[in-house]
């Protein structure tokens, strides 16, 4: 079992930076994947947007987000953050936190496990 916790979104002008934190609690391997992904507005589906290994070795991200966005962990304090830079009108969605312990090539393809509450950003002009 595992529970996360979001924080950190908000409302930004393209451009700006936003900083998500996520809360964990559960216990984890070193090959266990945590990451974000997003649901646009309006839209059912999520969409992977950065993954990283509990141990921090293996770190990926989602083509459109490459160079703005860094994954980060900090295993002693069980957080994960996002920062995001250079924001734009398509990054705007409900981002959440996600585990999945099969492996960050799981993650993604799209599929999680445990996932928390989201947490809104919205970016506008």
């Amino acid at each position: 079992q595992a529970h996360l916790v979001e924080s950190g979104g908000g409302s930004v002008q393209i451009g700006g930076s936003l900083r998500l934190s996520c809360v964990v609690a559960g216990r984890f391997f070193s090959k266990h994947a945590l990451g974000w992904f997003r649901q646009p507005p309006g839209k059912e589906h999520t969409s992977f947007v950065a993954g990283i290994t509990w141990d921090g070795r293996d770190i990926e991200y989602a083509d459109s987000v490459k160079g703005r966005f860094t994954i980060t962990r900090d295993s002693t304090k069980n957080m994960i953050y996002l920062q995001m830079n250079n924001l734009q009108p398509e990054d705007t969605g409900v981002y959440y936190c996600n585990i999945e312990p099969l492996g960050i090539s799981t993650l993604t393809a799209g599929r999680f496990r445990y996932w928390g509450q989201g947490t809104q950003v919205t970016v506008s002009s």
